[in-house]
């Protein structure tokens, strides 16, 4: 075979290899409807992935803040719980400071200068932690009556002062800050 011969023999690949065809017009608007058939389902999908997503973010975001919500209420819980048990341990320490004051008045006219000063020093010591508690006694003798510190036990004539005012302190009343550990009984003038 020369050598032209050999160009112009057509490897026996090429001639197993097929021509593609064109496909007919039919067949396109087939895969034309069908690819426009899945873009849409495909849209769909999407769409519908999206709104889950969104309300996915939108519920952790509910949950986020009702957390943050719970966080908070229960600082405040605690803290209001706390201030509650120091006023409860503080009144209930009232009787006691009241009694320690009845003694150092009665050893007053004690002979015993040791036990007086140590009674003394004792009601000194329970003044100092009420300070540092914020607790100071409600004393408002010549003022006028307020029945939110004081409680009205006894009635004055007018010869003890102005109608309405305080005339007596009977029992002592403390607060703790603004609010009111034991109200004070007092004896008020009549009107």
């Amino acid at each position: 075979m020369s050598r032209k011969d050999k160009e112009k023999q057509i490897p026996e690949e090429e001639l197993m290899t097929e021509v593609p065809e064109e496909p007919s017009e039919n067949e396109t608007e087939t895969a034309e409807e069908t690819s426009g058939q899945d873009g849409d389902a495909l849209k769909k999908e999407l769409e519908e992935a999206n709104a889950k997503t969104a309300e996915y973010l939108a519920m952790a975001q509910r949950v986020q803040a009702d957390f943050e919500n719970y966080r908070k209420r229960n600082e405040t819980v605690r803290a209001d719980a706390f201030a509650d048990g120091r006023r409860e341990v503080a009144a209930a320490m009232l009787p006691v400071l009241d009694n320690l004051e009845r003694a150092v008045g009665a050893a007053a006219d004690s002979v015993d200068e040791a036990l007086k000063n140590g009674m003394e020093l004792v009601l000194k010591q329970m003044t100092d932690i009420y300070q540092k508690m914020d607790v100071t006694p409600i004393d408002r003798k010549g003022e006028r009556f307020d029945p939110n510190l004081e409680n009205a036990v006894l009635q004055g004539t007018a010869e003890e002062g102005e109608p309405g005012t305080v005339c007596q302190v009977l029992q002592k009343g403390y607060r703790m800050g603004d609010r009111v550990l034991r109200h004070a009984m007092v004896k008020v003038v009549a009107e």
